[in-house]
């Protein structure tokens, strides 16, 4: 019975084996003193150590709003597609109005500048 489990075993030794080997020669090989560049507050924008009631761009909130949005239209497409020809009519309506919803509100956010940075 143990001899079911053998190969998933071997499977995780290597793994870890495999992970720390690549945690240690990063640590010996990477730099071990990053420039002030490479330390610098990213994605956001602002400093990360000043006051918590600083006023920021809504437009990031928009954006991320708009991924998260398109992001669940794939969610939905990918089954959707998987069984396109056993559905139908109806739910090839169904899909083409919700498309048609988000390409509306896609419409929208565009012509509103929320795409655009200053």
């Amino acid at each position: 019975m143990l001899a079911e489990y053998l190969p998933i075993l071997l499977f995780l030794f290597v793994a870890v084996a495999i992970g720390v080997t690549l945690l240690v020669a990063g640590s010996f090989l990477g730099p071990s003193s990053p420039d002030s560049e490479k330390l610098s507050p990213y994605e956001c924008g602002f400093e990360a150590f000043e006051d918590a009631r600083m006023k920021f761009d809504v437009r990031y909130y928009l954006v991320a709003i708009l991924f998260i949005v398109f992001d669940l239209e794939i969610a939905f497409l990918f089954p959707w597609a998987l069984v396109f020809k056993d559905i139908g009519v109806t739910a090839l309506v169904a899909m083409a109005i919700f498309l048609g919803i988000l390409v509306i509100g896609f419409i929208y956010e565009w012509k509103k500048g929320a795409l655009e940075w200053e």
